[in-house]
């Protein structure tokens, strides 16, 4: 099949490109004069009024109590991970169709992951086939004492004014939970005996999957849910942001995602304990004091950059106008290709509000999605396939699956298209060329 219409139709919203990217941050604010500040102030590091500003505005329009940023998006959800409670020798339930740093996360913890297929028309896990295949494949048994190796040296860590106070804390948290322990139900897998520690489902491209039946789901097995919600800011769910559902939630601001702080991630949280424990753990878990030393237990230099926090504070500010700009996008496309055989667009879940982060759009078959991807890159229209399955990676291999028919089919036929921000969007028809 020859593709030039579709490849003048991008043109046709990118005018004046040699080259039109997948996607590339806009700048068009206050970013230079934040950086400049940040610059002359000298705190360009993990300390400075940008970091705690960013964060203050990542709070305020996701509506999380807590958002506690980092270095990257990884970062943010190993540690995330880390305060739900996953621990060596567990099992972590997500979906194969990712990219690769939701299973690195889950490798740092000593963890491995259970892959579940996912939602045709989400993207994301599927609610469905999670249900059927926890029916089917775990057992609740009652931990006992040696079951929780994972959660050690996590007891303590709330930033208090003085040591004592600190230390004082740690033992009555670490005697409580060990008085849980031998009473807390888990989620048991039956074949291995390994314990389900955390499910992490991801709101792919954007686009929200079921969060709430996950979530449901899990709290009825008692497995604390861990949204990667790094591809999703500024999209909703039946009105509530993603990343805020579940225990914790992390978000991406690498180069190419819908706002950018060069490289950063943000942890999400509406409990108080683990927020606090959050900003303690990734900012090396040092006890607050004036000129002292002290670390209360093993922690993470993850702190996101001042530096990085300006920029951030600059795309905050832009951010309703990316994402009209990205919704405007998104129904060009939609429109265009209501009209062209042989192609399917992707568009948001019913009950949902994508950011649309990447545009995708489903070929007939394998062989035509590799003809597709051949003539649009070809002609300097950058196009790419889906991630590899996570379960194809030879680190992976081995991992448990439950039946992945859907991950398959959606791998073999996806492309994501460009869906980069647009100068003067407004200034076009978006009906069918």
């Amino acid at each position: 099949m020859n593709y030039s219409p579709v490849i003048d139709f991008i043109r046709s919203l990118y005018p004046n490109r040699d080259f039109i990217p997948l996607h590339e941050p806009h700048f068009s604010g206050n970013e230079k004069k934040y950086l400049a500040d940040c610059i002359d102030s000298t705190f360009v590091s993990s300390v400075g009024k940008y970091v705690d500003k960013f964060e203050e505005m990542i709070r305020d329009f996701t509506g999380a109590k807590y958002a506690i940023a980092t270095v990257n998006g990884t970062a943010a959800l190993h540690v995330a991970l880390k305060l739900a409670g996953v621990g060596s020798g567990d099992l972590v339930i997500t979906q194969p169709l990712t990219f690769i740093a939701t299973c690195n996360a889950i490798s740092y913890c000593g963890a491995e992951p259970v892959f579940v297929d996912i939602d045709r028309k989400t993207l994301g896990l599927s609610a469905d086939a999670l249900e059927a295949w926890l029916k089917e494949n775990v057992e609740e048994e009652f931990l006992g004492l040696e079951g929780l190796e994972g959660l050690e040296g996590l007891e303590g860590g709330t930033q208090l004014s003085q040591p004592s106070q600190l230390s004082q804390l740690s033992k009555q948290r670490s005697s409580k939970l060990s008085q849980q322990r031998s009473t807390q139900p888990v989620t048991i897998h039956k074949a291995t005996g390994k314990r389900i520690s955390a499910c992490v489902p991801m709101h792919t491209f954007g686009h929200p999957c079921e969060i709430d039946r996950i979530v449901d789901i899990c709290n009825r097995y008692h497995i604390p849910v861990v949204e990667d919600s790094a591809e999703s800011i500024g999209s909703y769910y039946k009105g509530q942001h993603t990343g805020t559902f579940g225990k914790l939630g992390v978000l991406s601001f690498n180069g190419n995602k819908t706002i950018t702080t060069g490289g950063g991630g943000m942890i999400l949280t509406n409990d108080d304990d683990l927020g606090k424990l959050a900003k303690h753990i990734t900012t090396t878990a040092k006890v607050p004091h004036p000129w002292s030393f002290e670390h209360d237990m093993v922690g993470f230099n993850y702190r996101l950059p001042n530096v990085n926090a300006a920029i951030g504070c600059a795309q905050m500010e832009k951010l309703p106008e990316i994402l009209k700009n990205k919704r405007s996008t998104a129904k060009a496309y939609r429109d265009f290709f209501t009209g062209i055989d042989g192609i399917n667009y992707v568009p948001e879940p019913i009950g949902t509000s994508s950011n649309y982060w990447l545009n995708a759009i489903l070929l007939k078959s394998l062989e035509e999605r590799e003809l597709f991807l051949q003539q649009t890159n070809e002609n300097k229209v950058m196009t790419r396939p889906a991630w590899i399955l996570m379960n194809e990676l030879k680190m992976f291999m081995d991992s448990i699956s439950s039946d992945l028919t859907v991950s398959q089919e959606i791998a073999d036929r996806l492309v994501n298209i460009p869906s980069s921000f647009r100068i003067n969007p407004f200034s076009r028809k978006t009906t069918n060329a």
